[in-house]
């Protein structure tokens, strides 16, 4: 028979840490870096923290109000460029900008989730901060360079979010491969212009596509002026 347990009084136990946003994301934040976001609910945060999931709402409202707080806490890590590196202003915006699409890569659901939401961060809001800058520094008119912080956001989360999935997908490979093999098959006389371009279809690596497409909005943007 095992020794009865000596209640413990409330009195002499440990004191926990006071609940606060901050301490709610960094818990959230380590569960999603260790386990993937879908292990991040109310109820094994309110288990983490040792309080019942209703008290959680005090400082989140939902769910999607966490996955916004769970970006800011991510694209912190991010290194926005100098005063000194806008000279090069084009360059340094595309490799911004591939770096956060890199960064959300490693996380598909929250890039499939920020599709959907507007983050409002303060370290959201520097990394749009740097992106205007450099286009300022570019001679980009204003509207156009407001209108274009949204679309190259749009296009770095929505690549994350395709690719971080093809990543984690267990038969990404095989749809790759198939499709490879109808390009190559594909008749001349009917796909004459997929004939045309097969060997170029597929050519380039991940991240020169991916440097070549910011390029692409970037330049046009630059040079498409707003109705």
């Amino acid at each position: 028979m095992s020794p009865r347990r000596t209640p413990v009084s409330r009195r002499d136990r440990p004191a926990k840490s006071p609940l606060s946003r901050g301490g709610l994301v960094a818990v959230a934040l380590r569960i999603m870096r260790d386990e993937g976001l879908e292990r991040v609910t109310m109820r094994r945060l309110a288990t983490e923290l040792d309080t019942g999931p209703a008290s959680l709402y005090v400082y989140v409202d939902n769910m999607a109000e966490l996955h916004g707080a769970l970006l800011d806490e991510l694209v912190a890590e991010l290194d926005l460029p100098t005063d000194a590196a806008a000279r090069h202003w084009r360059d340094e915006l595309i490799g911004l900008l591939v770096r956060y699409t890199g960064l959300l890569m490693g996380y598909p659901s929250l890039a499939r989730s920020v599709l959907t939401l507007r983050p409002s961060g303060p370290h959201y809001l520097r990394l749009i901060d740097a992106l205007l800058g450099l286009l300022h520094v570019g001679g980009v008119p204003a509207r156009q360079a407001a209108w274009g912080v949204d679309l190259l956001l749009q296009h770095a989360t929505a690549t994350a979010a395709e690719q971080g999935t093809r990543d984690e997908s267990a038969v990404a490979d095989s749809e790759a491969e198939q499709l490879l093999v109808a390009v190559r098959e594909a008749d001349e006389g009917d796909h004459p212009n997929v004939h045309r371009v097969r060997d170029e279809l597929f050519s380039g690596t991940g991240e020169e596509r991916l440097r070549w497409s910011f390029a692409v909005l970037v330049d046009g943007l630059a040079t498409t002026a707003t109705p």
